[in-house]
């Protein structure tokens, strides 16, 4: 064993060790090299490829072109081969040294090359993959705005239904208490509707906003709507079939996409399909063992059923099921039926939990009916290597989603805002450009919050009240004066690393607005009309208003330029324009190398070669030379 790591050089990331650096495409020629200590005495030098679908494994020789001038004392071995068949795949070498035969695999920090007995070392990763879809061109450089419809805006008339509570007072706190049965019903309506997003689209058009991704609109008894009632029925709380036809016209002409949220893992139990309260009058799965809907769902002998996370108002559907398939994915099912209506594609709710033959008959459907409609899959992981239900999800493949959710990115932000860790958003960042392919990265979902997390300005700026704070703490927190202020600094600086990272942010609504709140329901509070944080919205403006003009944030590359105590910064470049953002989240200055003449596009003051970076502050630098941005 020979544990000293400066004994072999290998990066997977850099271009003239591993070419591509990234995922590459089936039957593309990949190139490896590898650096070994001449004291090693290494005779002879091959690659080993294990394919992840069947663990089958074959073994590349490699070929030794002398010794290295720089750096000096080192023997450069080098291989290639090709590989067809899609998904992953993982690799590291095996040595012939003086020794005996090592391994030399990934090291568990990091990105370097470490010694191993033979066949223990750990692998790299590598994504082989297919196109069969086109990519959603829409979408690249654009900006995506978050939608909880009952909670963006109110217009025309209020909805009165029976078991729901219609609200009148805007901007009051979502009832959180249980009712007398310990229920959580979320059955209070303030009366956001399909309507007030058509009245506020000049708002969202001056915001810079390109896309509008809006929660379930389906019909449904609570206010989130992800308890669907009728997969084909805009909910009366939210208004009509033409609202929604006139929302997506009316956005159009405003240069905005509208996508939908598909929930397709699991129904509300008060649904058509299930209909456990016997408010529809249907032959639902509950009652009926003869329901043509019963096998959509799992029945035990008891007659009790399998549900959501244990939640018995969501039964889980069963996938696999073909009726329910063809419900959902075939020709005159409910993904086309919405884009027929307008729609521009589907963010698919617990992307995980649809099997991947499901997935891709989604998919197939959807792109049959529009080819360019967006297909974004809900997963918190690093999603090119993701296991679901034992089942290796290979998202990436080119026959399922387009992209996904960047929730690791959000993880890193904040991070790295909150704490300074510029190598720890680094290894995030770099970790998704060698694992996602490009297409993947540049319609990337980056968030700062959803519906599902704490608001990004009191995750940043407010008490901490622990994994499991009562709803009654959260209720109750609200930042000082003070907090906010430090909050507000922070979130200026992380969504200048939101807007300009690889990507397409999302903005959820309200944030830019100054919305604060802890977990559901607190974190869906009413947007502020009228008492909105004029400041953030004219930064989030702006920053929206520069990642526009700029093409290079459409399909632009990215390369790390500093990662060094509290100060990150990054390059996205094409042939025509490199920029550069900088940001540093920590107390002391920072000196950082820049182009020989740039300009900050935040201030307008310029720099040439070098700059020094105060604490807390952030820049956006246009290189305004006009050289050749590889050089």
């Amino acid at each position: 064993m020979l544990p000293d790591i400066a004994q072999l050089i290998f990066d997977s990331r850099d271009e003239w060790y591993k070419y591509p650096a990234g995922p590459m495409k089936s039957g593309q020629l990949l190139r490896l090299r590898i650096l070994a200590a001449e004291r090693l005495e290494v005779s002879e030098a091959r690659v080993v490829v294990k394919f992840d679908r069947n663990g089958s494994e074959a073994r590349y020789p490699m070929s030794c072109s002398g010794s290295t001038e720089k750096p000096a004392g080192y023997r450069q071995f080098e291989g290639s081969f090709r590989i067809w068949d899609t998904g992953l795949y993982w690799y590291y070498f095996e040595l012939n040294t003086g020794h005996g035969w090592i391994s030399a695999g990934r090291s568990e920090t990091g990105n370097q090359a470490v010694p191993a007995g033979p066949g223990t070392a750990d692998s790299w990763q590598q994504t082989v993959y297919s196109r069969r879809y086109q990519v959603p061109e829409w979408l690249c450089g654009g900006v995506i705005y978050q939608i909880f419809v009952d909670r963006f805006y109110h217009a025309g008339d209020y909805v009165e239904m029976p078991g729901k509570i219609t609200r009148r007072d805007w901007g009051g706190m979502p009832r959180f208490k249980p009712d007398e049965n310990g229920r959580i019903l979320n059955n209070d309506f303030f009366g956001g509707n399909l309507r007030g997003i058509i009245e506020k689209l000049p708002y969202l058009s001056d915001l810079g906003v390109t896309c509008l991704y809006l929660s379930p609109i389906c019909e449904a008894y609570s206010n989130h709507k992800y308890d669907t009632g009728d997969y084909l029925k805009v909910d009366p709380m939210f208004g009509t079939e033409d609202d929604f036809r006139e929302l997506c016209e009316k956005a159009g002409d405003h240069g905005m996409r509208v996508i939908c949220d598909g929930v397709f893992s699991h129904t509300g139990s008060d649904s058509v399909y299930f209909d456990r309260y016997g408010h529809y009058g249907t032959d639902g799965a509950w009652e009926d063992p003869q329901s043509p809907y019963r096998d959509w769902y799992y029945f035990k002998e008891d007659g009790s059923y399998e549900c959501w996370w244990g939640i018995d108002t969501l039964p889980r559907l069963n996938k696999e099921n073909p009726a329910y398939r063809n419900f959902i994915c075939g020709p005159y099912g409910v993904a086309r039926h919405w884009l027929r209506l307008g729609a521009s594609g589907w963010r698919l709710d617990v992307a995980d939990e649809l099997p991947n033959s499901f997935l891709q008959a989604l998919v197939a459907g959807v792109k049959e009916e529009k080819p360019d409609a967006a297909v974004i899959g809900e997963v918190w992981e690093d999603a090119s290597n993701k296991i679901s239900y034992g089942e290796r999800k290979n998202y990436f493949e080119g026959d399922k989603l387009d992209s996904v959710m960047n929730y690791p990115l959000r993880t890193a932000i904040i991070n790295f805002v909150k704490k300074g860790d510029a190598v720890g958003i680094r290894e995030t960042v770099e970790n998704i450009m060698e694992n996602y392919p490009p297409e993947v990265v540049n319609c990337l979902m980056n968030s700062l919050g959803t519906h599902d997390t704490v608001r990004i300005l009191t995750e940043l700026g407010g008490k901490d009240l622990g994994p499991d704070p009562s709803r009654e703490e959260q209720a109750s927190e609200h930042m000082t004066a003070g907090e906010y202020e430090r909050s507000a600094h922070m979130f200026m600086l992380a969504e200048a690393l939101q807007m300009t990272l690889p990507g397409v942010p999302c903005v959820y609504y309200g944030d830019e607005a100054g919305l604060q709140g802890y977990k559901d329901p607190f974190n869906r509070q009413c947007y502020p009309w009228g008492h909105e944080d004029k400041r953030l919205i004219a930064w989030t403006m702006m920053l929206i208003r520069f990642r526009r003009q700029h093409e290079v944030y459409k399909k632009g590359r990215y390369r790390t330029a500093a990662a060094v105590r509290a100060l990150y910064a990054f390059e996205r470049y094409d042939e025509k324009e490199q920029i550069m953002t900088a940001a540093n989240c920590g107390r002391r200055s920072e000196k950082l190398t820049v182009y020989r003449h740039c300009r900050d596009l935040l201030t307008g003051n310029e720099y040439e070669n070098e700059m020094t970076l105060p604490g807390g502050r952030v820049v956006i630098l246009l290189n305004e030379d006009k050289e050749d941005p590889e050089d």
